[in-house]
């Protein structure tokens, strides 16, 4: 599929077809498309997906997302969490092939960057979610796939359910399957002119 096509034809989709399985070296593959070629601050690769395969945690997950069925109707649900110590726990691994004098401006620069700022951290890592997210969600498109991109569930509960590292910050959650009936239409969608400025508010 053409990128703009993926781009335009992907929607949140809410149902599922409960009957369609993808396999989980499929399920492992469209996760490396996103892994190897989503963008990161610093090449920290924040990201930590939780692939949910169990169908009971999956029922569990449901219960406290306000029961909506995509959690266990999709094929694929990935609970995405950050890394919110990547900065300090994989700079080094992350940029060992760098050469000495990228290494010794790197690391430094990433340290003064992050150390002591947990807000910058946190942000970070709901950053790179989310393009690691779009990522997906457009790669899941390109391959006849739909999804849901979702927030809207118990942010602790599922921390709990999943046994979330402390150094661990749940993003959001995607849904991936074949979707089944027709989307809504698009609504609300604010012009161009309206919403885009140049150069100063």
């Amino acid at each position: 599929m053409h990128t703009l096509d993926a781009i335009e034809q992907r929607r949140a989709t809410k149902q599922f077809d409960t009957q369609h399985v993808m396999t989980l070296d499929e399920k492992k593959a469209l996760l490396n498309i996103a892994l190897q070629n989503t963008p990161s601050a610093f090449n920290l690769q924040h990201w930590r997906p939780l692939l949910i395969e169990d169908r009971a945690q999956r029922e569990h997950i449901r219960e406290v997302a306000w029961g909506q069925a995509q959690v266990t109707d999709a094929s694929m649900l990935v609970v995405l969490c950050g890394d919110l110590s990547s900065w300090e726990s994989q700079v080094k691994n992350i940029w060992r092939e760098a050469a000495e004098p990228v290494q010794q401006f790197m690391l430094p620069a990433v340290d003064q960057y992050y150390r002591g700022k947990a807000q910058v951290q946190r942000d970070e890592v709901m950053r790179s979610s989310g393009l690691f997210a779009q990522t997906l969600m457009l790669a899941a498109k390109a391959q006849g796939y739909d999804s849901c991109p979702m927030d809207g569930f118990d942010f602790d509960a599922v921390g709990k359910i999943i046994n979330k590292p402390e150094h661990y910050q749940i993003a959001l959650m995607v849904a991936i399957g074949k979707g089944i009936g027709q989307p809504y239409p698009r609504i609300g969608k604010l012009p161009v002119d309206e919403i885009v400025q140049i150069d100063r508010f």
